[in-house]
């Protein structure tokens, strides 16, 4: 049972609670879409598909290429927690694309299927011991029982649709997501739970990790229940939380590098999105198998190599070292009647233009192996999509685009949590024009402050 402690202090991302912005009203349902909830917006319903790990057969991936291309705009589109959603729907469809998913196995609850949110490490499994090993177990076994018994626990229909579970096989990957309850594989069979973003976890013995998982969301909901407290996340109500004993490392939060892996083939979509067509030819590609990741890319199991320049023509990233790692945007407009911009249109112009990978500057503190922070473009304050950690935001204003570096890190606890959040820094007050936009995100998400 979660029990009243000290509370971990929470990582400030814009629009969240923090020193000078009050606590979320969760007094109201959260409105997250689902396959059978959809949302309306300007470019028609949209639909999202919950693939916990990101897990998809090819047969399951065909039906989606199909549901896109008879129900809704014929695009798909990737989320930052390895899921799909479909667009431009038409009013009256969510029937037949209920049908559609259930023939697929990709709806096995109607009423669980908006908490079905599991991110797990993309690549687990596919080197080996012989190979060097990163990972520490396979987690796609978890995240079939997960998703399992989350269907068939009544008590889990009450988790918010933004709920998340993380799986991580020990390579900290998705352990930098902060989930809400996060399970991590450790060396020699050790695993440790944490909870929201608490810096320790919680010794989970072997066997019973699902149930600890389960545990864990469950005594969130009791605790909420007994203190006649409102919230969607672990993360808002820490002094709930019962501390961690063990602590953490510290998270890499590395996507699978796109090219040829050990054991498959990982690619990335431009903000996400394919056509019927594009998602046709990766299916063609795989062998059987896909993973979705929440940094809008697929690994391939199995796949070989020579595939690659297939996919290559077709649309998708192969080669690493690009401006486009780790680079994301919201909808923006035509799709968004809230957005300021077109900010998919002005962000690949800035990508495309080669000025965010021009040598010569520091690595910024916090930046992925590949010295880039990651980007993501808001076309409002709410900022849809953003990545966990520290991210250059790049936010539209209706003149042009402020460009900051935000998210404090959320693996620093305690009383250095402050510095943390100094860490953040304004890299222009003044608003950018589109021309200037590109050099000004470069050296944000080269440079150090």
């Amino acid at each position: 049972m979660l029990a009243a402690m000290p509370p971990t202090p929470d990582a400030t991302a814009p629009g969240a609670a923090g020193p000078d912005r009050e606590v979320p009203d969760r007094g109201r349902a959260d409105a997250c879409p689902g396959a059978l909830r959809l949302h309306t917006a300007d470019d028609g319903a949209l639909a999202r598909i919950r693939l916990p790990g990101g897990l998809l057969t090819d047969r399951q991936a065909i039906a989606l290429a199909e549901a896109a291309e008879a129900l809704g705009d014929g695009e798909l589109e990737t989320t930052s927690r390895g899921n799909v959603q479909l667009r431009g729907l038409a009013p009256h469809c969510a029937a037949e694309l209920a049908d559609r998913l259930r023939a697929a196995g990709l709806l096995p609850s109607d009423t669980h299927e908006r908490v079905r949110n599991i991110v797990a490490s993309p690549t687990a499994g596919l080197d080996t011991a012989a190979e060097g090993a990163v990972g520490n177990a396979d987690v796609q076994s978890w995240v079939r029982e997960l998703d399992a018994r989350l269907c068939a626990a009544d008590w889990a229909a009450g988790l918010s649709g933004k709920f998340l579970f993380a799986l991580d096989d020990g390579r900290g990957d998705v352990a930098a997501l902060d989930a809400d309850v996060t399970l991590v594989a450790g060396p020699d069979g050790t695993r440790l739970l944490r909870l929201g973003r608490d810096g320790r976890g919680h010794p989970v013995e072997a066997g019973r990790e699902v149930t600890a998982v389960l545990d864990a969301a469950r005594s969130f909901l009791a605790a909420l229940r007994t203190h006649g407290r409102k919230a969607w996340h672990l993360r808002e109500v820490p002094e709930l939380l019962p501390a961690g004993t063990v602590p953490l490392p510290a998270f890499a939060g590395s996507a699978p590098a796109v090219g040829a892996l050990r054991g498959g083939l990982s690619v990335g979509l431009r903000f996400g999105r394919a056509s019927a067509g594009q998602w046709r030819t990766l299916v063609a590609a795989s062998a059987g198998e896909l993973r979705l990741t929440p940094w809008r890319g697929a690994v391939l199991p199995g796949a070989p190599a020579d595939r690659l320049p297939g996919l290559a023509a077709a649309g998708f990233r192969t080669e690493p070292g690009s401006a486009w790692e780790r680079a994301t945007a919201c909808t923006g407009l035509p799709g968004c009647a809230k957005s300021l911009a077109d900010v998919r249109t002005d962000a690949a112009r800035a990508l495309d233009s080669g000025a965010a990978v021009r040598a010569g500057a520091t690595v910024r503190a916090g930046a992925d192996p590949d010295g880039l922070l990651p980007v993501h473009w808001s076309g409002c304050e709410r900022r849809c999509g953003h990545p966990a950690g520290r991210w250059v935001d790049v936010l539209a204003t209706g003149r042009g685009y402020r460009v900051t570096v935000n998210g404090a890190n959320a693996d620093v606890p305690g009383p250095d949590a402050a510095k943390a959040h100094e860490m953040n820094a304004v890299v222009t007050n003044a608003v950018v024009t589109n021309e200037e936009m590109a050099e000004a995100v470069a050296e944000a998400r080269r440079t150090t402050k």
